[in-house]
């Protein structure tokens, strides 16, 4: 089997890492705050709000992509606004499937940076307000620091997400060549087309080692976090 990618494979392969890059940048500081809230304060609705932070981990994609469809499409309220006000169209762009894969990620990197808050032992905290840290010093040099596994693992997570999203894609985006064609969506683009079996499992298998490659990754960075908290904290 040929190994080598056509150009179309190429910009499906480069619209994938720029749609996975920015999702996870764009998701990042939203993900941490509803994190951090969810995690360390209490307020009303807060069952709410985490129920809606996870819900597209269990609508079906495709609704998903319908609501963004109707609220940020040309003639929804939040996409006419970007429109007239910035001159900025999501729908059928490749910011569209940033977006798409940003809204498919977040719970994931939400639970992994929660979980990584809520094993922090608070009397850390509690000791660096004794010593006369103010609160903003505390979060940067303790709680930050301590976070970072949880946060490297979420980040991850949300490319790796990012990278195989399909559903919501293709429902608000669609799946136009060279502008929101991902390899999630070229991949089924070739199985449509008889004869094209070598594509789809040249474009699978590439997939497959980007994802290994970004889990690997992820693995090697929060291991080495966490020994370096370990020496920290002997």
């Amino acid at each position: 089997m040929d190994l080598s990618l056509t150009p179309a494979e190429m910009d499906a392969l480069r619209l994938s890492l720029k749609v996975g890059l920015w999702a996870t940048l764009g998701s990042l500081p939203v993900a941490f705050g509803l994190a951090y809230a969810l995690a360390r304060c209490r307020f009303w609705g807060k069952a709410l709000v985490n129920g809606l932070v996870h819900l597209p981990l269990v609508l079906p994609p495709v609704v998903t992509g319908y609501l963004l469809l109707l609220a940020f499409g040309r003639t929804g309220p939040v996409g006419q606004l970007l429109e007239t006000l910035l001159g900025v169209t999501l729908a059928f762009r490749w910011t569209g499937a940033a977006l798409a894969a940003a809204i498919m990620g977040l719970p994931l990197m939400v639970r992994a940076i929660r979980l990584s808050l809520e094993t922090i032992d608070p009397r850390l905290e509690m000791a660096a307000r004794t010593l006369g840290a103010r609160p903003w010093r505390v979060f940067f040099t303790v709680t930050l620091p301590l976070a970072l596994p949880g946060i490297c693992a979420g980040v991850v997570l949300g490319f790796a997400k990012a990278l195989g999203e399909f559903g919501a894609t293709i429902t608000f985006a669609s799946n136009i060549p060279g502008e929101t064609q991902t390899l999630a969506l070229a991949i089924f683009a070739f199985l449509q087309v008889p004869g094209a079996e070598s594509q789809v499992l040249r474009l699978s298998l590439l997939a497959i080692v980007i994802s290994m490659l970004a889990l690997f990754i992820a693995e090697s960075l929060s291991e080495r976090l966490r020994q370096k908290r370990r020496y920290h904290v002997h």
